[in-house]
């Protein structure tokens, strides 16, 4: 409820601070750790507040939905056993570079370091799966936590942030400030960049493009989907990015991941150029690391990131472009085309994918393949 002098509870701070940012929906397990926050929540009838039963299953509410919308996904969890359950959504937005900020009720500061009732460490606890973990100490600096938390998940490589809220914290009084939102920063391909890859490209006759990892949007597959057109790219899709460029398309050539195809696991060492915009290459995407020799590819490569700690990480690339994915595809559409000279490779490409979609006979009456073509012809798009 309101204070008296116009102060806010850091509870309605916090809230307050989501507003800003334009939340408009968050998952959680309710918890005693941040009443003051579910008090807030009760008097902003613009936040979809979805109640669930597993801290889990909340945070991969909250993954998905970041994944979906390109804004963080937000989730409330309480106290060590809370936390310890949400943080499987916590590493899978981690690993697949999704937004996201977890919040999670934590015991009064002048408990902290007793081993108080489940208790824990949050920054060491966290400290491999995020971007950043911290605790909020004083009511007054809430917007400005929220707003870093916010910067952080959606600037460069996007990923979850965690924050620390003590209970005493939670239901201070402090003035209010204007609540701003924060500013989303991405890197921007320069000229010189984008000359050099077509270069590269007109010198190829065997290129193959892989895309994948976090902050593509709608605009970001449209252009990317003109740059491919515009120069008859076989493309792939990364381990669980397979929504990134239309299946049925004549382009497309198949998912890099689990299971796959022999004949597009050749094709990687068959390619004279790899152009990767924006996967981190990991294991699952390179099959174990097999697919790409190890520090320098014997294929050139040409690897487009958001974060730039990712380039180089692994793979020593030909040419590392440090961009963000919607405007490295604004710039790749806008590029003259190279050409088709690889028309050939390209539908060999796709007709591999295509045979290799074609169900094969397994032992038993019930031929799973077959349901699953039945559905994909029949359900609605």
């Amino acid at each position: 409820m309101a204070k008296k002098d116009n102060k806010r509870t850091g509870g309605q701070l916090l809230v307050d601070s989501l507003l800003a940012n334009g939340v408009e929906q968050a998952f959680c397990v309710p918890g005693e750790s941040y009443l003051a926050v579910l008090d807030a929540f009760y008097d902003a009838a613009e936040i979809d507040l979805v109640v669930c039963r597993q801290e889990g299953g909340a945070a991969i509410m909250a993954e998905a939905h970041g994944k979906l919308t390109g804004r963080p996904g937000i989730c409330f969890v309480t106290r060590a056993p809370g936390a310890t359950n949400a943080s499987a959504g916590v590493h899978i937005a981690y690993q697949d570079s999704t937004p996201m900020i977890l919040f999670i009720g934590q015991v009064v500061r002048d408990m902290r370091d007793r081993e108080a009732f489940q208790e824990i460490d949050f920054r060491r606890m966290f400290g491999e799966m995020t971007k950043w973990t911290a605790e909020i100490d004083a009511a007054a600096r809430v917007p400005e936590y929220v707003s870093h938390a916010f910067h952080l998940a959606t600037s460069g490589r996007p990923g979850p942030v965690a924050l620390a809220l003590p209970e005493d914290m939670l239901n201070d009084l402090a003035t209010p400030s204007p609540i701003a939102p924060a500013v989303i920063v991405q890197a921007h391909p320069g000229g010189k960049e984008m000359a050099r890859l077509r270069e590269l490209l007109a010198n190829a006759e065997r290129p193959l493009a892989i895309l994948g990892g976090g902050g593509w949007d709608a605009d970001a597959c449209h252009h990317i989907q003109r740059f491919v057109e515009a120069n008859d790219l076989p493309v792939t899709c990364s381990f669980r990015c397979q929504d990134l460029f239309d299946n049925e398309h004549a382009n497309y050539a198949g998912d890099v991941g689990i299971g796959i195809n022999p004949k597009l696991g050749s094709r990687f060492w068959d390619a004279d150029l790899l152009l990767a915009i924006g996967p981190r290459l990991g294991e699952i995407s390179t099959s174990g690391y097999t697919l790409i020799d190890i520090p320098v590819p014997k294929q050139p490569l040409v690897h487009v990131h958001p974060g730039p700690e990712e380039l180089g990480r692994v793979y020593r690339p030909e040419m590392a472009i440090n961009a963000g994915m919607r405007a490295f595809a604004e710039a790749a559409a806008a590029m003259e085309p190279v050409g088709g000279a690889w028309r050939d490779w390209t539908q060999s490409a796709r007709d591999d994918y295509l045979a290799w979609n074609e169900p094969a006979p397994i032992p038993g009456d019930l031929q799973l393949g077959e349901v699953v073509k039945w559905l994909r012809e029949n359900l609605p798009a």
